[in-house]
């Protein structure tokens, strides 16, 4: 059965993205790399990926987890076919419920648009 699946996309981490995935708990690694495989093979998690607003175009996702309490999340673009971006993990700290913090997505919006740069010049 694994044959059926297509190979997946490399992963590549954005700034510290890693850095901060490594430091989640276990659980949460887990969950969220099954999440992050799907996106891989060009598929979504039906439950914990949702496409992130204020992006656009719908190829910026953001996973979901909670666990003890803590809400984690991880984001990805899918706007490169040959290549999953991780652009940013970190664990949610909101005041404001269901809102992500304002550095957060700023965070998310510098580094996209660093990656479209790159890109572009072909780096």
């Amino acid at each position: 059965m694994a044959d059926d699946l297509p190979a997946p996309k490399p992963l590549i981490w954005r700034g510290a993205s890693k850095t901060a995935f490594m430091a989640f708990p276990a659980a949460v690694q887990r969950e969220m790399g099954y999440a992050i495989f799907l996106a891989q093979i060009g598929e979504r998690h039906p439950s914990t990926a949702k496409t992130l607003k204020g992006f656009g175009s719908g190829t910026v996702i953001e996973v979901r987890e909670s666990y003890v309490g803590n809400a984690y999340r991880a984001v990805y673009t899918v706007r490169y076919p040959d290549v999953l971006y991780i652009l940013h993990a970190f664990q949610k700290k909101s005041t404001k419920g269901t809102t992500t913090p304002r550095a957060e997505i700023e965070t998310i919006h510098r580094r996209l648009r660093e990656l479209i740069k790159e890109r572009e010049q072909g780096k």
